[in-house]
């Protein structure tokens, strides 16, 4: 019976091992594509829902997170979808391995949010920077596993968060086009760049 136990666990971590070095392929084009045009919605939604929100930074936060999330859910649906389609035998590990590379920045940016909100609510005009940062931080992590294209997505998010930090206090804090452009445009150039990929490798 050890023996046997022994096997499986050599034969997981070889899955694993080989899943840490296969580029992973469950990501699709239309899920990216319909969460970069849901941050646009939601940045027309805060310009027209929420008229002060420098003095509503809970309904702004509520509002952002919320579509973080959905976000999410869109996204983990579609990777588990074409992961068991793409990867078939091997989707668990590659799912696993991506997300791996990617919870680690989706937790630090839900942790960092909480404790600015908590001890430090006059820098919450921050955020927006501070999330695009970390979710240039997930994709540079992930890189190994990804399309080399999509480093382009990681460069994205970081000059883009680089910038809200740099213009986004005063007068122009909580814009949603803080949130809007930078996110609605990062998904669609990611989704624009799964697509050409997925032409190329059919024509390969």
């Amino acid at each position: 019976m050890r023996d046997l136990e022994r096997a499986l666990t050599d034969i997981r971590a070889m899955r694993s091992q080989i899943a840490r070095g296969t580029e992973f392929r469950g990501y699709g084009p239309a899920a990216f594509a319909a969460t970069g045009v849901l941050a646009i919605f939601a940045a027309l939604a805060q310009a027209h829902f929420i008229e002060n929100p420098s003095a509503e930074t809970t309904t702004y936060l509520a509002l952002w997170i919320a579509i973080a999330l959905i976000a999410a859910v869109i996204v983990g649906a579609d990777v588990v979808t074409r992961s068991r389609r793409v990867h078939s035998g091997l989707a668990d590990e590659m799912i696993q391995s991506a997300a791996e590379q990617l919870l680690p920045a989706g937790i630090a940016g839900a942790l960092l949010t909480i404790v600015i909100a908590r001890t430090a609510p006059q820098s919450l005009w921050m955020l927006p920077g501070l999330w695009q940062i970390m979710l240039s931080v997930g994709v540079f992590a992930a890189c190994r596993i990804l399309p080399a294209p999509l480093f382009i997505v990681g460069v994205w998010y970081l000059g883009t968060g680089l910038a809200c930090l740099a213009f986004g206090s005063g007068e122009h804090a909580f814009s949603p086009w803080a949130m809007g452009l930078p996110f609605g445009i990062g998904q669609l150039l990611a989704a624009a760049l799964i697509y050409v990929i997925g032409l190329r490798d059919a024509e390969d």
